[in-house]
């Protein structure tokens, strides 16, 4: 799943390409993925056809960002709210060029055929077409009619302060752990702490502050937490700007890899020696995630 870099370069990439756009024509193959975000969705024909008949002829005005979620605000304050989950990936393909760009997860099919099996929503707007595609389909797009529906739904309602935030301050971080007993690894990945990190930048904000991932996140010391919250800030500033981690299938809006994978110290590293004291990385399981760490420098 992409994490708050990636999602927040993909952000910058779609503001680019399809902002002032009238959408003209949405199908729609799968309801489901129109119809909720729980895991267990019904299909719901009536919301297929509410999602249809709201932004058809709405001009995209605005893609904002919360945690790993996109917001795409339309015209008279309609809202479509996206999550990629593990598989999903949008495509803008131009109709003046025949230059296709995506982003989110790359599928085989996307670079030869447009749409395909795995394309699921479909918008055609004024100058091209920006398809929804999702081999697993636990994605979703949601539909609202206005600003107050949306706030209504709480549907951040349980997330955390954003890494990059103002308010995502010492003291905040310091008090919320306070209150926590479980391990500092599936603390930080909960989202209701800070939201946005998962896992390749927990377990590096983890090494870069010296913390072990299985240490009980009321433990750490003031000086750890100002640490941890350092460390936290300058990997997601680093990350976003070098177009965050490529790992696994996950690419940007412009089909490029991200960077940062290239610096990470301990993601996916397990057995390699550690940067800097040269003895091995050790794997773990937390939360049925696995976690790298380096057992000598990390206390």
């Amino acid at each position: 799943m992409p994490e708050l870099p990636e999602v927040e370069n993909l952000r910058q990439g779609l503001v680019r390409v399809i902002l002032g756009q009238k959408i003209r024509i949405v199908k729609i193959s799968k309801p489901k993925l129109v119809s909720g975000k729980g895991t267990q969705r019904t299909a719901s024909e009536k919301k297929k056809a509410e999602f249809i008949k709201g932004v058809t002829g709405e001009r995209f005005i605005a893609v904002d960002r919360r945690a790993k979620n996109l917001i795409f605000k339309l015209s008279h304050g309609k809202i479509i709210l996206a999550h990629l989950k593990m598989s999903g990936q949008f495509v803008y393909k131009s109709f003046t060029n025949s230059k296709v760009i995506s982003g989110g997860h790359p599928i085989e099919l996307s670079e030869t055929k447009l749409p395909n099996k795995h394309t699921h929503v479909l918008f055609e707007l004024e100058r091209g077409a920006l398809y929804y595609n999702d081999t697993r389909m636990f994605g979703y797009l949601l539909y609202y009619k206005n600003t107050k529906m949306f706030e209504l739904e709480n549907h951040f309602g349980l997330l955390g302060l954003e890494p990059l935030s103002p308010k995502f301050t010492l003291k905040y971080f310091k008090e919320a752990l306070k209150q926590k007993k479980g391990k500092i690894k599936a603390v930080l990945m909960d989202q209701k702490i800070v939201t946005g990190l998962g896992n390749i930048y927990a377990d590096e904000s983890l090494f870069e502050a010296r913390v072990r991932p299985d240490r009980n996140a009321n433990s750490l010391s003031i000086s750890e937490v100002t640490k941890l919250r350092k460390a936290i800030l300058r990997i997601m500033h680093r990350a976003i700007k070098v177009g965050g981690s490529s790992v696994a299938t996950y690419r940007l809006l412009d089909d490029t890899r991200g960077n940062y994978a290239r610096e990470h110290k301990v993601y996916g590293k397990a057995g390699k020696l550690c940067v800097n004291c040269g003895k091995p990385l050790k794997k773990t399981i937390i939360q049925s995630r696995t976690t790298i760490f380096c057992p000598h420098c990390q206390k």
